[in-house]
């Protein structure tokens, strides 16, 4: 199975295609529509502001074949800031929209002592059984930096959470459409695991 990796440019793109090589998967980057239109699974990784990967969407014109991938049934995993983008709008230095995949809007954290960005090792609790948690145990750790988190319209869709003052989404999913707030190419074997099972998902 192929995984098409969206190249905008932003953040944590080497390291992710490096992961993804390292359980097995052939890997190519994508930068185009015909790229993204043809590929078997996409996954679209990033770190920064919301407002500059849509932008860095827009500017290649991807948006609208990433849209109609996911209409055609094509799997599409987000990495960090690319699971945010998955949602309709993010409050981020100002109001910007997204790719509009999954309902919801990315939110900061609120005002309560916390430490922001999020960064470091938390827990992961997932919620029920889903086959991107395969092996993967209750109470795994995995590395998130953030300082924006998704709040989805239907808490359904979350597969996992983790707390920081508060439930945060780790783990999202509706059809074939994924998100993970976290890192998973910086945690280790729990990471390792989840990239394994994104690529096996049939």
């Amino acid at each position: 199975m192929k995984i098409s990796i969206i190249d905008i440019r932003i953040g944590n793109l080497r390291s992710v295609q490096k992961a993804f090589a390292a359980v097995g998967a052939e890997v190519e980057l994508v930068s185009d529509p015909v790229g993204i239109l043809a590929a078997d699974k996409l996954v679209l990784p990033g770190v920064g502001a919301f407002g500059a990967g849509m932008t860095a969407l827009q500017s290649r014109g991807l948006v609208a074949p990433i849209q109609e991938a996911v209409s055609r049934g094509i799997p599409l995993l987000g990495i960090c800031l690319g699971m945010q983008l998955l949602f309709a709008t993010s409050e981020e230095m100002g109001t910007h929209q997204g790719l509009n995949l999954l309902p919801g809007r990315v939110v900061r954290f609120p005002e309560m002592g916390l430490v922001v960005p999020h960064m470091g090792w938390n827990e992961l609790e997932p919620v029920g059984a889903h086959p991107l948690l395969d092996q993967v145990p209750a109470g795994a750790h995995a590395y998130f930096v953030h300082s924006f988190y998704c709040a989805p319209d239907d808490p359904a869709i979350v597969t996992a959470w983790t707390e920081y003052g508060q439930p945060v989404p780790a783990i999202v999913a509706r059809d074939q459409v994924f998100g993970i707030q976290f890192h998973p190419e910086k945690s280790q074997h729990v990471g390792l695991q989840i990239m394994q099972n994104y690529v096996n998902l049939t």
